[in-house]
């Protein structure tokens, strides 16, 4: 199991994180970022910031986790 893949990506103040499907798009005083998370894996915008898991238990998704944070 990926200790790195289990913590929440926080969200700074003063930037806005916006989660739909499997894009992340995060928007700032500096710039704006997009990044699209690979199939096996699914997102989720909570409280603490962004987490993101994988759908199955493959090794695939599991490498792809690790990768992703």
């Amino acid at each position: 199991m990926s200790r790195i893949g289990k913590k929440p990506v926080p969200v700074p103040s003063g930037v806005t994180a916006t989660v739909s499907g499997r894009t992340i798009k995060m928007k700032g005083a500096k710039g704006e970022l997009s990044f699209t998370v690979p199939e096996q894996l699914k997102v989720e915008k909570t409280a603490t910031g962004i987490e993101i898991m994988p759908i199955d238990d493959t090794k695939m998704a599991r490498s792809m986790w690790g990768m992703s944070r």
